[in-house]
């Protein structure tokens, strides 16, 4: 028996990175999951493929959840298709990195739309489901760029802190309807973003990380199943940061 056996998970941004490990784990812990993504093709499909093999329910969604009609169609899709929906993460994000005097309006809008905006809209259409049900766990995936800020990335770091607002707020609004909103902040996380980095780079982020290494997603992951579950049940409002000890 799975801790999360009969529920029904969505996930945005759930094809790659930290948003597949997320997927995998709910799966692995006994949930049916929806993966939304603004673009699912192989990489979403590989992910319902490996569920499904593990004899868990799975479909991708395809939507750009910061468009409001798009990411309120893949909740009642997802909600039709499986009857309820009792775990939503917010996933979804880019970056569009650069200093402020260099940064232009549309990678402001862009990265705010996709980061922040998002979480409105999917979330607004989720909660009808779980208020209902009197029962539901949200968990927004936020960053450690939104509690200490980080150079390059004002608008990354800004839809980021406005997760955490959000987060707050809609934890005391859904209290009293025994539904638990609560946020992961990883720092930096094996993912593609980081990637990119060279090995000069990768060695000085180290120096700032206690822990002297970066995360895996698997380990982003396994929080995220915790708060999911019923263990998790008298925690909400809170930000949990899975940093290698750089917010202390």
């Amino acid at each position: 028996m799975g801790m999360l056996d009969s529920k029904v998970a969505l996930v945005t941004g759930g094809s790659r990175g930290i948003g597949r490990a997320i997927a995998l784990a709910l799966a692995n812990a006994g949930a049916d999951v929806v993966i939304v993504d603004r673009s699912v093709a192989k990489e979403g499909e590989s992910v319902v493929h490996e569920i499904a093999k593990n004899g868990r329910r799975a479909v991708a969604l395809q939507a750009d959840v910061a468009n409001f009609t798009e990411a309120k169609d893949a909740v009642d899709k997802a909600v039709a298709q499986f009857n309820r929906l009792n775990i939503l993460v917010n996933n979804a994000g880019i970056t569009k990195d650069g200093l402020l005097m260099r940064m232009t309006e549309e990678d402001w809008d862009e990265v705010l739309a996709t980061n922040l905006k998002s979480v409105f809209n999917v979330t607004k259409a989720a909660i009808r489901h779980m208020m209902s049900e009197r029962s539901g766990k949200i968990i927004n995936i936020t960053s450690v760029s939104g509690v200490i800020g980080n150079a390059g990335q004002v608008n990354y770091a800004a839809s980021k802190a406005g997760m955490i607002g959000f987060t707050k707020s809609l934890a005391k609004e859904l209290g009293s309807r025994n539904i638990q909103v609560n946020a992961v902040a990883p720092g930096f996380v094996e993912t593609r973003m980081t990637a990119k980095l060279t090995d000069e780079q990768r060695q000085k982020l180290a120096e700032v990380i206690p822990l002297r290494r970066t995360a895996k997603p698997e380990e982003i992951a396994g929080v995220v199943r915790f708060l999911a579950s019923s263990e998790a049940d008298y925690i909400t409002g809170q930000v949990l940061c899975v940093d290698g000890g750089m917010v202390m």
